[in-house]
């Protein structure tokens, strides 16, 4: 969790009823635990000393297990869950906000428009000329365009309503307060409340600015831009709203009251709600139920605050929030691959690496206690039987053990697949939602502003001829710096007449007039049908951009005469740090995750991973084609050497935009793909596990453990006990490849068997590493690593081994000589033992032959008297 405050563990856990039967489960196996120590001291101490302190062990691990696990699996959903909201709620604020900067953009260059003014000027004039009509039409073709706006109007400095879109709609009911503050400020004005001048909506989202003479300067009035609020946030909600349905999605004002709800009913507008802005992990009362909440504000936007004190939030109830079956991807996970993943638990979710090494203790134990009633059989006196029985307890108590951790594993582990999974679809949406929307806006400004009336007739002035005037270009680059200046999207705006010639620039510096642009371009714009036409440039490296990959927007300039085309404009947009912002601002911070905005073939359009930069193919953005318009989805894969989740969005469109084809792709990665073979996985366990063979008493018993993901065998009467690898020190001195480190060997545990004369102080052993020994490569250390400790005579070192498997009796008819085993002075594995009915080889160490190896005087030292000199 986030937060620093006491995690309220009794509060969320009776809501997670997976986690209440593991704590239940653990509390049964922890008294079992206990029993068995009990009963071990009580009834055979001298027997079973060599296991009581891995057995101590055990049950303080399960001790605090009952805690620290239970606490961790709680913390973890409860985390992810919270993210989720999180993420919801941050997306919210944002989308609104990136939304309404562009109405501050829109109402700046709006109140400036000569005819607007002209008309708003010309009113307060007796007889004056100017159409009414022809004005509103202009208002509505500018609402064709940018149809976020569901009213628009004209006032005079006395509040009185010159011109509005609909003449039919609702007269206001008096003179709003914005009228008066509009007047007497330099910059836009936003309001958010009743208004006087939409009495038919509860709040109306109005953004204004004063208007000037075009000529005196003096102010002559105020424009309005109404914003559609109500459609908006419903569009938002329905794209990024909770499938589930067990989670409202609310918009905040400044005081904490609900102004836009995603279900209303549930949590209606106006309701005062509690918010979270420090993300505490306590659950919050509202009207009589509890909550998980989550608030983000405003963080602005190309420096627009967006509307003060404007805050998103999201509210699921505590009840039901963790009832839902998340799907089980792990279930289609190739176990070896599976195994892999997990073995970076550790930096990804440390319960579950906790409950990793629960398994591992409780496989160490009951591996330990096979090892000591090998050669016990025959053995009958009432000692042993005491030891027999407990050691049966053991091995019984462990598989329970083992079964609950296998499956919290898998809970957990889909658990955190899942929650990744909705996390990546969620970010892939808001991406290409966040695309679509800027998008759309771009088209929109093209071809708005090849309707101003100055810029129709500066360059209609000559004739559609490249010789235009000093004076009319330098008074069309004015206008276009005015634009670039509240449109900071850009990196830069040109006008061009009808053979494709700049003849003004707003960045004189990148694009000089004179230039020209390139044929396909001003091919298409002369053949736009209408106002509503516009063509945009595929994303790929144009000259207006300094030769780097954009998209620059087309629209048609008309004669004022006849309609005919003259030229056009071109709009560049600025691509690099406009995507690069995007991608950032949705991913947050979000360690590991790479985002990438690709097109339809997959070539990266925009990315913040340098080893994928722009214009290559990305491999994971095949993956998108699989969706139709609209549809996202996630799937677990690797990348770039790495397991990861991908996730893919493709576009829906955005009102009547589309963005043809351009996806969001975003990528979790979790680590470093483990090569085949580097360690053993809990299913090939299943799988190879070596069976007790039907045979004579005088069968041999062999402790098995694995080396990769290949299994081996030592006479069990060799073996003393394991110990997890984790404990080995290493040193420099007397080091080498194959011996890695000492071990010290617990006190009470320096017998070898029991039945042994057990040293007072612990010993130390040199530590060798058997894969090393056999085939000349370095076994790689994890989680699940082990020292196998191996007795000859006095001697004793430990092996180092991947994974413990069992301990198996076998007849001597399966064991036969390895093929091809001719030298003389013998070998490492001079045999195999053909286990499960002979599906099986177990390859079988020879110990005389592996300390005849290992016979240098300093290459080990003795249980009862460790030879710290040597080492």
């Amino acid at each position: 969790m986030t937060s620093n405050d006491s995690f309220p563990l009794d509060t969320y856990l009776p809501h997670m009823r997976d986690v209440g039967k593991c704590e239940q489960a653990l509390h049964e196996l922890n008294l079992m635990w206990r029993m068995i120590e009990s009963s071990a001291k009580m009834n055979c101490p001298q027997e079973a000393r060599a296991i009581l302190p891995t057995m101590a062990a055990t049950r303080a691990g399960f001790a605090e297990l009952e805690q620290d696990l239970v606490l961790g699996l709680v913390r973890q959903k409860a985390d992810n869950a919270c993210t989720e909201l999180a993420t919801k709620a941050q997306y919210v604020i944002d989308i609104v906000v990136r939304n309404l900067y562009e109405r501050t953009a829109d109402v700046g260059f709006l109140a400036t428009d000569r005819e607007l003014c002209s008309f708003v000027a010309g009113s307060s004039v007796a007889g004056s000329s100017l159409d009414a009509d022809a004005m509103r039409a202009r208002l509505c073709a500018y609402r064709s365009k940018y149809t976020v706006y569901d009213e628009i109007m004209l006032l005079d400095t006395a509040g009185k309503v010159l011109l509005r879109i609909d003449p039919d709609a609702a007269q206001p009911a008096g003179i709003d307060p914005l009228i008066a503050q509009t007047l007497a400020s330099d910059g836009h004005v936003d309001t958010f409340r009743f208004s006087a001048l939409q009495p038919g909506k509860r709040a109306a989202l109005i953004y204004s600015r004063r208007m000037h003479d075009p000529y005196s300067g003096a102010v002559i009035g105020v424009l309005c831009l109404c914003f559609a609020f109500e459609e908006e946030m419903e569009r938002i909600f329905r794209t990024h709203g909770d499938g589930t349905q067990r989670a409202n999605l609310l918009l905040l004002d400044a005081n904490n009251r609900v102004i836009a709800s995603a279900d209303p009913l549930w949590i209606p507008l106006g309701a005062l709600v509690p918010v979270n802005p420090d993300a505490s992990s306590t659950p919050m009362m509202y009207a009589g139920r509890q909550y998980l909440v989550r608030t983000h504000a405003c963080t602005g936007y190309q420096g627009y605050p967006g509307p003060a004190g404007w805050q998103g939030q999201t509210m699921m109830p505590l009840d039901v929030a963790f009832g839902n079956q998340q799907e089980a991807l792990l279930a289609g996970l190739d176990p070896e691959f599976a195994d892999g993943w997990l073995s970076h638990a550790e930096s990804f979710c440390p319960p579950l690496f906790d409950i990793m090494q629960a398994a591992e203790t409780i496989r160490r134990v009951v591996w330990n206690g096979q090892v000591m009633t090998a050669g016990q059989h025959g053995v009958q006196n009432q000692q042993q039987d005491k030891l027999k029985a407990v050691l049966d307890e053991i091995s019984d108590t462990g598989a329970r053990s083992n079964e609950l951790f296998a499956l919290s594993i898998r809970s957990l582990f889909d658990a955190v697949l899942a929650s990744g999974a909705r996390d990546v679809e969620c970010v892939s949406s808001l991406l290409v939602d966040l695309l679509e929307r800027n998008l759309y806006e771009r088209a929109n400004d093209c071809r708005w502003w090849v309707l101003a009336p100055e810029l129709r007739s500066l360059l209609a002035s000559a004739g559609g001829a490249v010789d235009i005037d000093a004076d009319a270009a330098a008074r069309i680059a004015r206008i276009l710096e005015r634009i670039s200046s509240l449109y900071t999207v850009y990196s830069c705006i040109v006008v061009y007449d009808r053979a494709g010639v700049i003849v003004a620039s707003s960045a004189q510096d990148q694009v000089a007039p004179g230039a020209s642009i390139d044929a396909e371009a001003l091919q298409h714009v002369l053949a736009l049908h209408t106002e509503q036409d516009y063509w945009a440039s595929p994303f790929e490296a144009s000259a207006l951009y300094q030769g780097q990959p954009t998209y620059v927007y087309h629209a048609a300039i008309r004669s004022p005469d006849d309609g005919a085309v003259i030229g056009g404009i071109g709009i560049v947009f600025d691509a690099g740090p406009e995507f690069s912002a995007m991608l950032r601002g949705a991913l947050g911070q979000r360690a590991g995750v790479h985002a990438f905005f690709v097109d339809r073939t997959g070539m990266i359009i925009a990315s913040l991973d340098p080893a994928h930069p722009i214009g290559t193919l990305l491999d994971a953005g095949a993956g998108a084609g699989r969706f139709e318009s609209g549809g996202n989805g996630a799937q677990i894969l690797t990348h770039d050497g790495q397991y990861a989740i991908m996730a893919a969005a493709v576009g829906r469109g955005y009102r009547e935009f589309n963005a043809d084809g351009v996806s969001a792709i975003v990528i979790d990665t979790f680590g470093q793909v483990c090569e085949p073979g580097l360690r053993a996985s809990t299913e090939l366990l299943e799988q190879q596990d070596a069976q007790h063979e039907e045979g004579p008493e005088a069968g041999i018993e062999f402790a098995t453990f694995f080396i990769g993901i290949d299994l081996f065998a030592l006479k069990a009467s060799h073996v003393a006990q394991a110990l997890p690898a984790s404990k080995v020190a290493r040193i420099s001195v007397g080091a080498s490849f194959d011996r890695i480190g000492v071990l010290a060997l617990p006190g009470a545990a320096t017998g070898v068997r029991a039945g042994t004369e057990a040293g007072a102080d612990a010993g130390f052993i040199w530590v060798f590493d058997l894969g090393f020994l056999l085939s000349g490569q370095m076994t790689d250390i994890d989680a699940g690593s082990q020292v196998v400790v191996v007795q000859h005579g006095a001697r004793a070192i430990g092996l180092l081994v991947s994974e413990l498997h069992g301990v198996a009796k076998f007849d001597p008819a399966r064991i036969i000589d390895t093929p091809l085993a001719f030298s003389a002075s013998g070998m490492l594995v001079p045999q195999l033992i053909k286990a499960n009915q002979g599906r099986l080889l177990l390859q079988v160490v020879d110990i005389d032959y592996l300390f005849g190896m290992l016979s240098e005087p300093q290459a080990e030292a003795t249980l009862a008297e460790p030879d710290c000199e040597a080492a």
